[in-house]
């Protein structure tokens, strides 16, 4: 008899059975954890097929495809990315191959496709039409080698996973697709998002199956089902746990969760209201046997209880009123405002950071800069360097946080962590790129761009919760700058992202540095003809002494927004070896020009010559 369409299978009283981890599995039987196990499909496929075949033998009636990560992004990893076609197809063949050998006719082919690897816009560098060519190439190759669905799984933004369905609609409009999201412990994704809304998004946009995978084990799943199921009654729902929460044991990756456990949970699901039924991390053929079992012979097992965990609203530790920093009380009162840019140390000796500090203090510095990995090198963390000079100085940094190399969850905890510290100025930015540093080859992903960081900050950490939304007690208390060049050639796309960061809640921005200041009244005309409205945006502009004509000529023509006009170069020449005195005259005549039309100055040392910043400082005592 021709096997039924997918969605007439899902009209049936009882749950169909999908199998577990590929993964799991794939490593139990020789492959590295950190292999990329699309490529497998061409290189070991008769490893995956065997995966498969166990899972048709355990009862499974839906196979995934060994295709979770084989879009072009991830595939070109590994030098893939011109075989994307290749990966899929193969990822389809061997698991009807695998359908052939088990003899039955009831298995159901759906192509796995996971995240693209990189966060979309706001948030990531990926645009939407990027991520709908890549889904499409993916999708489409899966449907061309005939799969009977598709399935999105392990989805921690629900716009990327929104972005992929939309996608399916225009490649294979005729093609059921299951959609899985993953949470977090707290039922919530990564971007703070509940269940309910999520399947009422999901519900809408038109996916035929909504559920979730891999997050924890089944309890949580359990209840998360519970919460989709009643925020939309009419909709198929899958339900994919991990075995429990992972832990190390003698280098290997152990589940705790047994096959008779998932037993009684495939009842629990049923209850609930459960269209599709299997496993993600840790499951193996054993517990979807014991899935199986349990729906055939229920008798033999015991549905387990929901257990529903009601959030908490209350603030445990209570709000506070937070003391304004005072690098904040000073922008309020208009004062002019003097910062020095501090490099932390390549050792884990702070005595001669500690005596530069002291000295930038003495010489009238209002504030410090302490920098995170200048230029990408090696250096000691800003945030021991920033502790260390508020204790040890008594004056008040600014700590540099870039996003570049960071994910979301290091980043928020970075932020618990400064806060602790008591370091409550920060200057956010993207960061020098690791490609230009000492270690070319580190990871330079990031998850978030600065202006939503700088929303997080100040909208979600600055209230009292995570990008979650669940509470981290009493809310931070961050004075948060951003990055401004008032010298951009594109002036209008400069103004555009200024306002990104002003809606996001920025309190201040630090300027690139200047040199020819007359373009200072070009960016705040250019401003009020944008806006309609008068500049009034605290800005502390870069300050640069120069220390020679060679530097001068390498920040001229090699570092992106700077440009010294001709006469600096002309004074610098003439000065030959005093270069580093003209250098900081010239540093003295530029922040007298700059007062007045901005709200201070952030002097930029070069080559760790904090005692020519210390005498560029002297001009702020000088009648402007």
């Amino acid at each position: 008899m021709p096997k039924q369409n997918l969605l007439e299978r899902l009209k049936e009283d009882k749950p169909l059975v999908a199998d577990g981890a590929m993964g799991t599995l794939l490593h139990q039987r020789g492959v590295a954890l950190n292999a990329c196990f699309d490529a497998l499909n061409l290189d070991q496929p008769e490893v995956v097929e065997s995966v498969h075949r166990d899972y048709a033998a355990a009862g499974a009636e839906l196979l995934e495809t060994n295709t979770f990560g084989a879009n072009r992004l991830k595939l070109a990893e590994v030098g893939l990315a011109d075989r994307v076609a290749d990966v899929n197809r193969a990822g389809v063949e061997i698991a009807r191959r695998a359908i052939t050998a088990s003899g039955r006719d009831d298995i159901y082919v759906v192509g796995s496709v996971g995240p693209l690897g990189a966060r979309l816009r706001p948030y990531g560098r990926i645009r939407p039409e990027e991520a709908h060519e890549v889904f499409a190439e993916q999708i489409k190759a899966l449907v061309d080698a005939g799969v009977d669905a598709l399935i999105f799984e392990t989805f921690t933004d629900h716009t990327e996973l929104l972005e992929a369905l939309e996608t399916a609609r225009d490649v294979a409009p005729d093609v059921p697709v299951i959609c899985e999201m993953t949470f977090s412990q707290d039922d919530r994704t990564l971007l703070g998002y509940s269940p309910a809304r999520v399947a009422h998004e999901l519900n809408k946009a038109g996916a035929d199956v909504i559920g979730v995978n891999c997050s924890g084990g089944p309890l949580q799943i359990s209840s998360i089902v519970n919460v989709m199921r009643q925020a939309v009654p009419n909709a198929y729902i899958s339900a994919m746990p991990n075995a429990g929460f992972p832990e190390a044991v003698g280098g290997r990756v152990m589940y705790p969760a047994t096959a008779d456990y998932f037993g009684n949970y495939a009842l629990t699901f049923k209850e609930l209201g459960a269209s599709i039924i299997g496993g993600c991390c840790g499951t193996t053929p054993a517990h979807i046997a014991a899935m199986r079992e349990a729906l055939d012979n229920p008798s033999a097992y015991n549905a387990l209880p929901v257990i529903q965990v009601l959030e908490a609203h209350g603030e445990e530790e209570g709000a506070t009123t937070a003391r304004p920093t005072g690098l904040a009380q000073r922008l309020a009162k208009g004062l002019f405002t003097v910062t020095v840019e501090v490099a932390p140390p390549k050792s884990s000796n702070v005595e001669k950071l500690v005596q530069n500090a002291r000295l930038l203090r003495e010489a009238g510095a209002d504030l410090l800069d302490i920098a995170d990995t200048p230029a990408a090198r090696m250096r000691m963390s800003p945030w021991a360097a920033s502790h260390a000079i508020q204790n040890q100085v008594g004056i008040e940094t600014i700590l540099h946080f870039p996003t570049r190399g960071r994910n979301l969850l290091r980043i928020q905890g970075d932020l618990l962590a400064a806060h602790a510290l008591d370091l409550r100025n920060l200057f956010v930015t993207m960061g020098d790129p690791t490609k230009i540093g000492d270690y070319p080859e580190a990871m330079d992903q990031y998850d978030i761009v600065p202006s939503k960081l700088i929303e997080l900050i100040k909208h979600k950490m600055n209230t009292g919760v995570d990008l979650g939304g669940a509470s981290i007690g009493r809310p931070t208390a961050f004075t948060v700058g951003c990055a401004l060049n008032m010298f951009a050639e594109d002036l209008d796309n400069e103004i555009r992202v200024l306002g990104n960061k002003l809606a996001a809640g920025s309190d201040f921005a630090l300027g690139q540095a200047v040199f020819e200041p007359h373009k200072i009244e070009i960016f705040l005309r250019r401003y009020e003809e944008i806006t309609g409205k008068a500049f009034d945006f605290p800005v502390i502009m870069g300050i640069m002494p120069l220390y020679s004509l060679k530097q001068a000529l390498f920040l001229h023509n090699e570092v992106p927004g700077i440009s010294i006009p001709d006469a600096i170069f002309k004074r610098l020449e003439d000065a030959g070896e005093d270069a580093p005195r003209e250098g900081v005259q010239i540093a003295q005549e530029l922040l007298q020009a700059v007062r007045g039309l901005v709200a201070g100055a952030y002097i930029i040392p070069a080559f760790g010559k904090y005692e020519l910043a210390a005498e560029v400082i002297n001009a702020v005592a000088v009648p402007a």
